[in-house]
């Protein structure tokens, strides 16, 4: 089929979670991929050093857990480097995905080498709705998508990401849209919209949007690291 890259047939998908002292949250993330790993699915938790617990909370609802030098990309990656899968799904900590999720994902996979989920924010303030619409139409008209969206892809397309402090999921869209457009999921994840609450919603969207622009003017991922810690 025009397009095509292969059927995966009953490959397995693996599910890897970066974590940083994620203990209040942790337990429910990995608790909602149990019917995934009951349809012999793998979920790895990587995990950048955190001294919360996190480990040892995640230790009895995921196939392993590993410690990883700290850092989004560099937990991604070795928890990629760990994974059995022909898929690799990568989802942040605070996030969940929709339900048969791995089945959505290997479906999109004969047809894409990568792609991505809609993506629901759950919170209270009406303005993340329309957040997360915009984020859905800019992903799927410019191919660009962000971490909360739940990337895959196929392993052997997986390079790896690009050991960068910040921008290190759009790095990744940019290199893989060189080797075939995004399979763009209608199906949502939804993440969690403590950041967005915590510090302001037009503030941490005007921010990211100053962030994402000096990013593509070619600013360096150091400095963009050093302005988000600050909120500059």
């Amino acid at each position: 089929m025009p397009g095509g890259v292969g059927d995966l047939g009953a490959e397995r998908l693996s599910v890897i979670v970066p974590a940083l002292n994620e203990a209040a949250g942790i337990g429910r993330v990995l608790q909602a991929l149990a019917p995934l790993r009951a349809r012999g699915q793998e979920v790895i938790v990587a995990d950048g050093g955190s001294e919360d617990g996190t480990r040892e909370l995640a230790a009895p609802l995921a196939d392993r857990v590993i410690l990883a030098p700290r850092g989004r990309a560099r937990q991604m990656n070795a928890g990629a480097a760990a994974a059995s899968g022909a898929a690799l799904l990568f989802l942040h900590a605070d996030t969940q995905l929709p339900e048969l999720a791995d089945e959505l994902v290997m479906q999109a996979l004969t047809k894409r080498n990568w792609g991505r989920f809609d993506v629901r924010i759950e919170a209270v303030h009406p303005l993340l709705r329309m957040v997360a619409c915009a984020m859905n139409l800019r992903s799927r008209l410019t191919g660009i998508a962000t971490g909360d969206q739940a990337l895959f892809v196929r392993r052997e397309a997986f390079a790896g990401f690009a050991e960068i402090p910040l921008m290190e999921d759009i790095a990744f869209c940019k290199a893989m849209k060189r080797r075939s457009p995004p399979a763009c999921l209608r199906e949502r994840v939804t993440t969690s919209g403590r950041r967005w609450q915590r510090d302001g919603v037009l503030r941490t969207v005007l921010l990211m949007w100053r962030l994402r622009l000096a990013y593509f003017l070619g600013a360096s991922p150091d400095e963009l690291a050093r302005r988000y810690a600050s909120k500059a």
